[in-house]
Formats: C-alpha cells, sequence, structure tokens
C-alpha cells in the first residue's frame, strides 16, 4: 500500500493525514473546505516544528513529509488511485453514510474503506456499500501524532484479509 486518503481536514483528519505522510505513504487529504484544509497544513506544520524542537525529527524530514502530502476538495479527485480511504469527518451518521455511499461508487473493490468513528457501527457504514468486506473501522487517538493507539473495528462482513492489512 502506498496511496493513502484521508477525508476531513479537521483535527482527527489533520493528525491522521500527517502520521501517514510521516510513514512514507503518497497522503491526500479532502475536505470540502478550503480553508480547513489551508488551517489543516498550518496545523500538521506547527506540529512538526514541535517535533524538530524535540529532535524527534530534522528540518529535511519535515519538508519530506509536507512533501507527502496534496489536499483537495473534490471527493472524486481525492480517492483516485487510493489503496486506502479513512474517513475522519464529523461524528454525524446521516454524513457518515452519504460518504461512505459515494466512496463506494467512486472506488473499486481494491480499495480499502475505513472509518474514524468510534460511536457508530462499522457494520451500519459497510451496509451502504458495494463492497461491505472492505468496510473496517480505524479509531485514531487524539492527538493522533503523539498517541501510538489505534483501535481497529470489524464490522460484521469485514474479511480477514482486510482486517490483517490494517493490522
Amino acid at each position: 500500500m502506498q496511496k493513502v486518503t484521508v477525508i476531513g481536514a479537521g483535527t482527527m483528519g489533520n493528525g491522521v493525514a500527517h502520521v501517514f505522510a510521516q510513514s512514507g505513504y503518497s497522503t491526500t487529504m479532502v475536505d470540502i473546505s478550503q480553508t480547513a484544509i489551508e488551517k489543516a497544513m498550518e496545523t500538521i506544520g506547527e506540529n512538526l516544528d514541535r517535533q524538530i524542537k524535540k529532535e524527534l525529527i530534522n528540518e529535511s524530514e519535515k519538508t519530506n513529509i509536507l512533501s507527502k502530502i496534496s489536499s483537495t476538495s473534490s471527493l472524486e479527485e481525492g480517492v483516485k488511485d487510493a489503496e486506502l480511504v479513512v474517513e475522519a469527518a464529523t461524528e454525524n451518521i446521516e454524513l457518515k453514510l452519504k460518504i461512505f455511499s459515494e466512496l463506494s461508487t467512486l472506488t473499486d473493490d481494491n480499495v480499502i474503506l475505513a472509518s474514524n468513528t468510534s460511536s457508530i457501527s462499522i457494520t451500519k457504514i459497510a451496509s451502504v456499500c458495494k463492497y461491505p468486506e472492505k468496510v473496517i473501522g480505524m479509531h485514531f487517538m487524539n492527538p493522533v501524532p503523539i498517541m501510538k493507539l489505534i483501535e481497529v473495528i470489524r464490522g460484521f462482513n469485514t474479511s480477514d484479509e482486510v482486517t490483517e492489512t490494517i493490522m
């Protein structure tokens, strides 16, 4: 897996994008608000600066990490060529179902669709998808760049292969 898309540029979304980019993945951050995307990129830069001050990374590594993050307000453009899509939108069931329904039409059966939800059933989310076996929960903890814990939640139909890949 090399290409990850993160839906949502808020606190959780920018943290998830930061961590994937820092781990070497080409990462696209998608949000309907260009202002939110700009704020997210600023936050990621500030968080990387904190890592530099703590001597966890250097300036060259910061530049490399930032170069791995692109952004768009187009869901269709954002998921093009993605191998993993992590949804980190507002914790609203109607919104999440709408996003996953759209993702289901924009991606094919080899793309893993993950939600950062902490309270909505993964099985319910997967019910609006063409490939429910490819849907899984990846609940990141805040602040994402610092917390090394991710809760992985299978839906009723989530395949063993998808679970193993995410683990």
